[in-house]
């Protein structure tokens, strides 16, 4: 499955029949929560049986698509089920105990309460009695292409600056490319973005702290604005249009590396960091949210199982510590980048870290046999 998105363009009184749907989608997702939260032993279906109670209710509600109040309640219920999963799992910490939604932007439909217009190219017609209407849709990528069969769920999404249309596409998106014959291991960094187990560095382009300065001229813009004038409401638009396109610059850093490196490569192991974790640290909270890593981690995935590529997450522990030539462990503090062991082995410390991560990795994928025992074969002892 996969996902093609466009660029709405529509009348102003089509984005707010938009907004209202986006609010009654919000509606419902909290409707729901307070539900699970007022009753004991509350599952998903009667979450589902309340919508139907909501559309009955309220006009607003019932104007809005069945399958989309269904969808609104399926978020909650997602909600729900993640902090029962987590308190089943024993984490410590926060567990994620489902809250109220106050800035929802999207709503979701699902088979129904729309169609495609056969015979004018990129426009789609919401049919439930929101009154959005006919919407043109801007994108290269042909809709008509797949049948609407595999369509499954049709996404409307307010970002800042526009509104956008999204189609997820249930239909096999795998490829088969030649093996390249070469594996990898890559320790990730703030220096570097990256260094892998052949010494390469790619360098960390910052994108956050490249935009900062300007960031920081349009938030003392906005706070000398008046709350709840339209100065304020533009200023504030022009502040979030600067952070989307920070936002989509790092995403897409990180989904270009990410197929350079599954393509190039047969094996690809990383290490397996917790991002939460990490930037419970304040001094490097800023940089680490920056470079983005668990982005990179998510389409190396990604791609890893669209090309039928291997990707393994290696324990960090000692990977910096550890010498890729003897195995001894070097303490070391975050400032020494040189890692010199007494068996005579210097290296750079992120290089010798990949290495010991690739190393991990091909161990960790294991072997699959049909020998009975581990005990080596006649003649090898």
């Amino acid at each position: 499955m996969f996902v093609l998105e466009y660029k709405v363009k529509a009348k102003p009184s089509q984005y707010q029949a938009i907004d209202g749907a986006i609010r009654t989608v919000q509606f419902v997702r909290n409707k729901c929560v307070r539900y699970w939260m007022d009753h004991q032993g509350v599952n998903k279906y009667d979450l589902s049986k309340l919508c139907k109670q909501l559309a009955e209710e309220f006009d607003f509600a019932g104007r809005l698509n069945s399958q989309a109040r269904q969808a609104s309640s399926e978020r909650a219920w997602s909600a729900i089920h993640r902090f029962y999963k987590n308190c089943q799992n024993g984490i410590k910490g926060k567990q994620g105990y489902p809250r109220f939604q106050k800035n929802n932007r999207s709503v979701e439909y699902k088979t129904s309460g729309w169609k495609l217009d056969p015979n004018t190219k990129k426009h789609i017609t919401f049919t439930d009695k929101n009154g959005i209407g006919r919407l043109k849709l801007i994108g290269s990528r042909d809709i008509y292409f797949y049948s609407p069969d595999d369509i499954k769920r049709v996404r409307l999404v307010r970002k800042a600056d526009g509104y956008y249309c999204q189609f997820c596409i249930n239909i096999d998106v795998t490829e088969n490319i030649e093996p390249s014959n070469q594996n990898i291991g890559l320790d990730v960094g703030l220096e570097s973005f990256y260094t892998d187990s052949n010494g390469h560095k790619e360098p960390n382009p910052r994108f956050f702290r490249k935009g900062e300065k300007e960031l920081k001229r349009c938030q003392r813009r906005l706070s000398k604005k008046e709350k709840g004038s339209s100065n304020r409401r533009k200023a504030r638009q022009r502040l979030a249009k600067k952070h989307l396109r920070i936002s989509r610059q790092r995403s897409e850093h990180a989904k270009r590396l990410a197929r350079c490196v599954i393509t190039s490569n047969d094996v690809v192991a990383y290490e397996d960091l917790q991002v939460r974790n990490l930037v419970k640290n304040h001094n490097l909270a800023k940089s680490i949210s920056d470079v983005g890593w668990y982005q990179f981690r998510v389409w190396l995935e990604y791609f890893a199982q669209k090309f039928g590529k291997v990707t393994v997450a290696v324990p960090p522990q000692y990977t910096s510590q550890k010498c890729s030539s003897c195995g001894r462990i070097v303490k070391k503090s975050l400032s020494t980048r040189t890692h010199a062991c007494v068996c005579g082995h210097s290296l750079d410390r992120d290089h010798n870290a990949a290495i010991n991560i690739l190393r991990e990795g091909l161990r960790t994928i294991g072997q699959i046999g049909t020998a009975p025992s581990l005990s080596p074969p006649v003649g090898e002892m």
